[in-house]
């Protein structure tokens, strides 16, 4: 699948990382790392082009088009992450001119992407024919039954899917089998291993806030909350189920 990227700040960075896996991507466990990404695939052969926008843009730019890219080569899925509001509303003409199958434009902050502008885009994507999906955050994502955007999760990216093996009460591995697109999954589960199954909580939370999640603390009027704490929601809930096929597994055992 060719993937291009426009992005503006750090958590394109992340995902883009993410993304390549290269080895200086992840730097989290610092002097601890024990490289446990190495035998993770590289998707930058995906990567067909890659545009960082400016991210210090005034709040109204009245010339869009100068800042977003003219002429990007073909490609199957536009990845768009965290742009100017005006930069935002561009996507569909972008997508056109790639011919773009399917759009994915995560909200990590309500400010520059508001519900009535999501509206709009995706009003002008369904009307160009374009596959398109808005995850709030991104890693909420799910398949939904669009080929080319189901494509991409089945690469290994959206909503954390982690696998635990327990050992009495003692977690002893933690598999991703799908990661946030941010890689944060990996660093939570590296953290769980050899911590008490009780105490998943604060060790989850602990590892989400230090890796660090930069989703956004503004209130989102949306979901009632903010969408950095709906982040550490997700990733909490991927570890309590987990935890409890683990738990069902070993009661089986016995």
């Amino acid at each position: 699948m060719r993937i291009s990227v426009l992005y503006s700040g750090e958590f394109g960075k992340k995902v883009l990382g993410n993304l390549i896996n290269s080895d200086q991507f992840c730097t989290s466990c610092g002097e601890a790392c024990d490289h446990c990404r190495q035998g993770r695939k590289s998707y930058s052969g995906f990567l067909t082009e890659i545009h960082e926008l400016p991210a210090d843009l005034p709040e109204f730019v009245e010339e869009p088009e100068e800042y977003l890219p003219a002429d990007l080569k073909p490609c199957d899925l536009l990845l768009a992450m965290d742009l100017h509001p005006d930069l935002f509303a561009g996507l569909p003409t972008v997508a056109k001119k790639a011919h773009a199958k399917g759009v994915i434009a995560p909200v990590e902050n309500p400010k520059l992407a508001p519900a009535g502008l999501v509206r709009q885009v995706a009003e002008k994507l369904q009307n160009e024919g374009i596959e398109y999906t808005f995850p709030k955050p991104f890693c909420s994502l799910e398949k939904t039954g669009q080929p080319v955007i189901d494509r991409f999760v089945e690469m290994g990216f959206g909503k954390p899917k982690i696998e635990i093996i327990l050992d009495n009460e003692e977690i002893t591995t933690a598999r991703v089998i799908r990661d946030a697109p941010c890689g944060c999954t990996w660093f939570v589960a590296r953290k769980l291993v050899y911590t008490e199954a009780a105490d998943f909580k604060e060790t989850v939370s602990s590892a989400h806030h230090a890796y660090p999640c930069t989703a956004s603390m503004d209130n989102d009027p949306e979901i009632g909350d903010t969408i950095l704490h709906k982040a550490g929601y997700i990733v909490r809930e991927s570890v309590d189920s987990a935890l409890d096929n683990a738990q069902k597994e070993n009661a089986n055992a016995r």
